[in-house]
């Protein structure tokens, strides 16, 4: 189930005489005391709109206003131009104060860009004319621009039977006004926002999909057809090829499912081996989550679908990280399952050898993700990484500690700190979090090397258990973060900024920018 896709390219034609359906252009709020610009709480247009404002006769910051614009981040107010200029409509997307001596933030403008196309659902052609920056910061406003608009105008492609005449369809052609349409940067710039845009809409397309849809055998399908296609390396492990291999932990979480698990791995090879560094990516694959045998409350269960975010992530970045071409190696890894309750389901009290050898004690079959995530990991420090990037849909208390939006990082603390940095880069924030010795001192098991959960915390510190739980499949020498996104990889509220309603497609971004900046910097 695919998307409707959105088309990006430059222009740097007069904004007022172009052939669109609507144009964009950027209001700020002012406030402080009067001066030469207007009064204190007036509205101020960012540059960019100077040739709108020129054909409105210097009247369309007062007509905006009384229309209801505050220049609020995010809104959007619409106005007939009654043929003032060549569209037939400008839409004022708000950008918040003026910024000081400066554009703004690249988030900013990622946010307005796609709350003002999703605004502008309906028209096939619209153009953005918001405020880029003439200097070093210019690359990165673009990219985020292109970036959100690409972004906004997201929508599942959804299954319905009947035609929705009140549905609009989202914009088919977004035009991003720049000083020099030609200019090799800025086309760059463009191309690499389509290929990460495109990465993250496809993670929310298999977020999204159904899960009687998409259940691991055919998870693992769409994954390895696309990869192949892309030209990446690919190896699919069956559920045969797991129980001969040792993979104790995907075995025991997918054996109470008719639809058997699988591993799929995917690797990118640079040319001429590249700067001979090599990055692991491992996500996590439920396909649904029941909790199993310790079955989960029935409300909102549904949401469970998106379980498999964390190896939806990972498998789109690795398309992406093909288009790319980093100079790094990179090897993707994704344990699919499909945790189910049933008389072959995995217990509480069984004791399960994972792949690295050791022996896991269950007390919870809900706490299922670290079991096949764990065998991802020893997989992956065997074959060879210098830095392994974990994410996941883990824990609940990611969403008590950190809320919807923000990740939590375990892991290397070195690593910890550049994932936080990449995530603040792209607009996925993430915040480290620590991995206490007395968290991994309950989780120590009578009959087993460690048990799942430790169990005299409960549900304290619950994020911290399944970090240090993985960390028991990390080798020493492999630097590591687990990012754990069961808040910001779906969201069940109204759309926001470049948000839709449903999967959102985090962490993708941050994790091709780390692989370009190991590429960059080591």
């Amino acid at each position: 189930m695919t998307s409707p896709s959105t088309t990006i390219s430059l222009v740097d034609t007069d904004p007022a005489e172009l052939a669109v359906d609507a144009i964009v252009i950027g209001l700020h709020s002012q406030t402080g005391e009067q001066d030469v610009a207007g009064p204190a709480g007036a509205l101020l247009l960012a540059s960019g709109a100077e040739s709108i404002a020129a054909a409105f006769d210097g009247k369309l910051t007062e007509t905006l206003a009384l229309l209801g614009a505050t220049g609020a981040p995010g809104e959007v107010i619409k106005l007939a131009t009654l043929g003032t200029v060549t569209a037939p409509i400008v839409a004022a997307v708000g950008l918040g104060a003026e910024p000081t001596g400066a554009a703004p933030a690249p988030e900013t403008l990622r946010r307005a860009a796609g709350s003002v196309v999703r605004a502008l659902a309906g028209a096939r052609r619209v153009a953005l004319t918001l405020p880029l920056p003439d200097d070093a910061d210019a690359p990165a406003a673009l990219r985020a621009v292109a970036e959100g608009a690409l972004l906004g105008s997201y929508r599942f492609a959804g299954y319905k039977t009947r035609p929705q005449p009140a549905r609009r369809e989202p914009v088919a052609e977004v035009l991003i006004a720049v000083p020099e349409a030609g200019d090799a940067t800025a086309r760059a710039e463009v191309e690499r926002a389509q290929a990460v845009a495109g990465a993250v809409r496809l993670t929310r397309d298999w977020v999204n999909t159904a899960p009687n849809m998409l259940r691991p055998p055919e998870f693992a399908d769409v994954v390895a057809e696309a990869a192949r296609a892309a030209g990446l390396g690919v190896e699919v492990l069956d559920e045969e090829a797991l129980a001969a291999g040792g993979y104790g932990g995907i075995i025991a979480v997918g054996q109470g499912s008719e639809a058997p698990p699988r591993l799929v791995k995917l690797t990118y090879t640079p040319e001429g081996g590249g700067t001979g560094k090599r990055v692991a990516l491992v996500g996590k694959g439920i396909t649904f989550d029941t909790g199993g045998i310790s079955i989960k409350p029935a409300q909102g269960m549904w949401e469970m679908k998106s379980d498999m975010g964390g190896a939806a992530a990972v498998g789109a970045a690795m398309l992406a990280i093909a288009a790319l071409k980093p100079a790094v190696t990179v090897t993707g890894y994704l344990p699919m399952a499909e945790n189910m309750p049933s008389g072959t389901s995995y217990r509480p009290g069984d004791v399960i050898t994972m792949y690295n050898g050791k022996k896991v004690e269950v007390l919870n079959t809900d706490a299922e993700g670290r079991m096949v995530l764990g065998d991802a990991l020893a997989r992956a420090c065997e074959d060879g990484a210098d830095y392994l990037f974990e994410t996941s849909t883990l824990t609940g208390g990611q969403v008590i500690s950190l809320g919807k939006r923000i990740a939590g990082v375990m892991g290397s603390p070195e690593l910890c700190e550049r994932v936080r940095v990449a995530g603040d880069a792209v607009g996925e924030p993430a915040w480290p979090m620590p991995l206490p010795d007395e968290v991994r001192k309950g989780m120590d098991s009578d009959v087993a090397d460690i048990s799942q959960v430790n169990a005299g915390m409960d549900r304290a510190g619950h994020m911290l258990q399944g970090g240090v739980f993985l960390r028991e499949f990390v080798t020493d020498e492999v630097a590591w973060a687990h990012i754990d996104i069961a808040g910001p990889s779906y969201h069940s509220g109204e759309p926001t900024g470049y948000w839709t309603k449903g999967g959102t497609g985090v962490p993708v971004r941050t994790l091709i920018h780390l692989v370009e900046d190991v590429a960059t910097n080591g």
